[in-house]
């Protein structure tokens, strides 16, 4: 009786992680394509002279419209956790620039927190690490994750 019992719990967390983790994959995704959308409107459209703050916030307001939308719809406590994807995103781009090596015009003589600035946000101008398309690698699909994650969980309803 007690294995039976046993065995009917664990096959239920199973299933419950499995699906747990479509979840936020699914979100991740949903995000994430959100995101390239945006970025292959903004190639098809080729504007001239947009300043890399106002791709951030297009980056950060489309998924959040699209999981307050989404949460609203299919309710789903995974994706308000789908931020954490995005800060592991940027950390991990952050690491792979750390280790970049410098030189003439790619952020000669720089200090780690110039190196992230002028990387991700090319703040005062960019590094010239990564082809200067850090915003485009780390910091961009970063802000997708995060403002999906945060519309999700403004729209989310609890069952009741």
């Amino acid at each position: 009786m007690v294995s039976t019992v046993r065995t009917e719990m664990e096959d239920g967390s199973r299933s419950t992680l499995a699906g747990q983790a479509l979840s936020f994959l699914l979100h991740s995704l949903l995000a994430l394509a959100i995101w390239m959308g945006l970025m292959l409107a903004g190639y098809a459209a080729h504007p001239v002279g947009v300043p890399q703050l106002l791709i951030l916030l297009g980056s950060f307001a489309a998924p959040l419209i699209a999981g307050f939308l989404v949460a609203r719809i299919h309710s789903s406590e995974m994706a308000g956790l789908v931020w954490l994807l995005g800060v592991i995103w940027f950390l991990i781009a952050c690491i792979v620039v750390m280790d970049l090596p410098t030189g003439p015009n790619q952020c000669f003589h720089c200090e780690a927190v110039e190196k992230i600035t002028r990387t991700f946000f090319s703040l005062p101008r960019p590094s010239g690490l990564a082809d200067n398309d850090g915003p485009f690698l780390g910091t961009w699909p970063a802000a997708a994750l995060v403002g999906y994650s945060l519309g999700a969980k403004l729209g989310f309803r609890r069952a009741e």
